[in-house]
């Protein structure tokens, strides 16, 4: 605010991302745009796939009061026309309203509720559903909601019905999977498309099923890891944001294995987590592209 009380130096950051097919002067464009409402550009980096001739771009920059939020959607909207572009503007004030969803296994979860907390992800954690009960006292010890779904006699689709619900009511932007052990269902993932985000040790294709450390630590494996993707309808084949590895060796046992894969899980779920929020993810077809 200026001395004289009026308040045309308040700024306010935001994160445009887009994509488009590659040609010049993309970044001209943008930058032009911005420079001519007095837009300073904070962060800004860019990508051509060359094997798909898409551009992909994230530009971090702050504006003036002056320039409103629906000036620069206009302005963006009109040069999106030109260029063919898909984009996005997010104001970074404006924080994911996240829903996330777990059985039994809380490493994940707590290791979520934690960063929150200590101001290590910027994220709103609006609510915590279970098929489980067993969860409860840990999620309320954050003072947040748990709501415990089970798969009644219904059936999974009245079940992800009421997930659904609860998606709606708390607003939520973001679904994380902190290891929920259930297959959501072709209709569910076609109604959050981009927005759900899993988290599963990296052994898959190979051993599926029970005891996957088990089956690990049998074939003498000798590096573990986690994948966290973007859920889609092929199960556990959505387009990947971050994967965690470690090596492993003879002298430990499965449930050595199983510590270690709990902690990468929890890094790689993270990481992904912040990243989306953040703004830093663009869906490439079947991949992402990721401005860290």
């Amino acid at each position: 605010m200026r001395p004289d009380g009026s308040e045309s130096d308040i700024v306010t950051e935001y994160v445009l991302t887009l994509s488009c097919p590659d040609r010049p002067g993309i970044v001209a464009a943008v930058s032009g745009l911005l420079a001519g409402r007095g837009c300073n550009i904070l962060e800004s980096q860019q990508f051509s796939d060359r094997d798909t001739g898409t551009f992909f771009m994230r530009v971090q920059f702050a504006a003036l009061s002056g320039t409103g939020e629906d000036d620069l959607r206009g302005a963006f909207a009109a040069l999106g026309a030109d260029l063919g572009l898909e984009w996005r503007l997010d104001a970074t004030a404006t924080r994911e309203r996240v829903l996330i969803m777990v059985s039994k296994g809380g490493h994940c979860l707590n290791d979520l509720l934690y960063r929150q907390r200590s101001g290590l992800l910027d994220i709103d954690i609006v609510a915590v559903v279970s098929n489980h009960p067993d969860l409860r006292p840990l999620t309320q010890s954050y003072g947040i909601d748990y709501h415990h779904l089970p798969i009644g006699p219904g059936g999974k689709a009245a079940q992800e019905a009421e997930v659904l619900t609860l998606v709606e009511h708390y607003r939520a932007d973001l679904v994380v999977l902190a290891r929920y052990m259930q297959i959501l269902s072709d209709g569910f993932c076609a109604k959050l498309p981009g927005r759900v985000i899993n988290i599963h040790h990296s052994f898959l294709p190979s051993f599926k099923g029970a005891k996957p450390y088990h089956q690990a630590h049998a074939r003498g494996v000798k590096v573990i890891g986690a994948t966290a993707h973007y859920v889609t309808a092929d199960l556990d084949e959505g387009p990947i944001i971050e994967q965690e590895i470690a090596r492993v060796d003879h002298t430990q046992s499965p449930e050595d294995l199983m510590a270690v894969g709990r902690d990468m899980e929890c890094l790689a779920l993270a990481r992904a987590v912040r990243w989306h929020a953040e703004h830093r993810v663009l869906l490439n077809g079947a991949k992402t592209v990721v401005f860290r």
